[in-house]
């Protein structure tokens, strides 16, 4: 099959291509090199991909229509697994129309060119960031996303709904997957498991939002980039919405005890004020998507923690 992966060469982007390319696909990357974190670090990923025939790496931008429709007529893409997009929740209160502008416009442009060039299937990461600050757990793909706390958010949620409104109108395939705190070699440089290794190595103190209560659904990369096959590749599908989480939330505290016995040393925590934007908990019901495509992660927190912290130090 011939797919684009758009932020290709980003943490998550680059581990799919080299999924995909295991499996045989032709698989177009298309990125811009966002300097969002080093742009040495997507260059590297960039480096593991290109010594694949069925690899071709195209720098771009996802709002430029002309360059989008002429990868997707040219290349004849049966489908498009959308990753690029303006990440993080803090940095988009900040910078609010960048965010709407690129999670949004260039979302539409895919979907136009989708349309225009007959593409049936669209994958749509979205994350679990919709959910906002809801009290129930876990969180289930029917329940109420209507109040996202941070633009990012609500940059996916209005994602999740072009989507449909393109399945609708033209009859495009469309999941949208709702990603849960992913870690694992390669991670951006500025997320918490990563950050907290480099300072503790460094024998920095780090900085914990709160009281270290919060929890996550932390999810390893390989668990996502199978789901993300998963059903990219079921010969069903509409419209869909699911979660891909690990279904085993961990308290904050307890995320850095378990960097602590990887690192084998002691961590200096300081706490500090709660950020704007931040949910207090992710749990993520994963019983749709295991019930659809079998869905199942394979990798501990334990286990995920302690292969990170072995590919850092080797790096």
């Amino acid at each position: 099959m011939n797919i684009l992966v758009t932020g290709a060469i980003g943490f998550i982007g680059s581990h799919l291509c080299e999924q995909l390319l295991s499996l045989s696909h032709k698989v177009i990357g298309l990125d811009n090199l966002d300097p969002f974190y080093e742009v040495q670090k997507k260059q590297e990923n960039l480096k593991i991909l290109e010594g694949n025939n069925g690899f071709r790496f195209i720098y771009g931008d996802i709002r430029n229509s002309f360059l989008v429709n002429e990868i997707l007529a040219s290349n004849q893409i049966e489908l498009v697994i959308h990753l690029a997009a303006k990440a993080g929740v803090r940095p988009s209160i900040s910078n609010v129309s960048d965010y709407m502008d690129v999670n949004l416009n260039g979302l539409v442009t895919l979907l136009e060119a989708s349309r225009n060039c007959n593409v049936r299937r669209f994958i749509f990461i979205s994350s679990s960031s919709v959910y906002g600050n809801q009290k129930k757990l876990p969180f289930s793909e029917s329940d109420d996303v209507s109040f996202p706390i941070s633009p990012y958010a609500a940059t996916k949620k209005s994602g999740e709904l072009l989507c449909y409104t393109y399945h609708h109108l033209y009859n495009i395939e469309s999941a949208c997957l709702r990603l849960f705190t992913v870690y694992g070699p390669r991670q951006r440089p500025d997320l918490a498991i990563h950050k907290f290794t480099q300072l503790a190595i460094e024998q920095q103190p780090i900085e914990l939002y709160g009281d270290g209560s919060s929890i996550r659904d932390y999810t390893f990369v390989s668990d996502i980039v199978d789901g993300i096959c998963g059903i990219a590749f079921h010969p069903e599908l509409n419209y869909e919405i699911f979660n891909l989480g690990n279904g085993k939330p961990v308290k904050l505290i307890e995320m850095v005890e378990e960097l602590q016995n990887a690192l084998q040393t002691k961590i200096e925590i300081k706490f500090i004020e709660k950020q704007a934007g931040d949910v207090d908990q992710t749990h993520a019901d994963i019983a749709k998507a295991n019930v659809y495509f079998g869905y199942q992660p394979k990798v501990s927190f334990k286990q995920g923690v302690a292969e990170f912290v072995k590919w850092f130090k080797k790096r």
